[in-house]
């Protein structure tokens, strides 16, 4: 079960020139950096009440985030939305037999400690949704 919005990803050029707008115009804190080589992304998690904001930056030309800003005309933007669920291998089930494509089957190492799958945005009317829960 969904028991959360666990994170908005923001596609962006460069976390070093987002930050400040997160920081001193909406007044928000970046509370850590990280780089997840796997997926060829720098991330950056600002939190507001209990859902993060992760700014994503690619590391490589060959990163779906560097695809995803080349298709938006050279701008970042909304990149996708992360549900939080206690049971990340039944969300998956559930979303395949009612319908979604999975992007990926089995769930994988993603930033801020947590464990991740993605629904194929052709199937969720648009939106690269993603599935997340804590490693444990």
């Amino acid at each position: 079960m969904l028991t959360k919005i666990d994170h908005l990803g923001i596609a962006v050029s460069s976390i070093e020139q987002s930050l400040p707008y997160y920081e001193k115009v909406l007044g928000l804190k970046c509370e850590k950096i990280e780089t997840v080589g796997s997926q060829q992304v720098k991330t950056a998690f600002i939190t507001i009440g209990e859902v993060h904001i992760e700014l994503l930056e690619p590391t490589s030309p060959e990163s779906t985030i560097a695809k995803f800003i080349e298709k938006n005309g050279g701008r970042g933007g909304l990149h996708h939305v992360a549900y939080y669920t206690d049971d990340l291998e039944g969300q998956l089930k559930q979303a395949a037999d009612n319908g979604a494509t999975l992007l990926n089957e089995k769930p994988f190492d993603g930033a801020n400690n947590k464990r991740v799958a993605f629904l194929h945005p052709k199937s969720t009317g648009g939106v690269l949704t993603e599935f997340c829960t804590d490693k444990k």
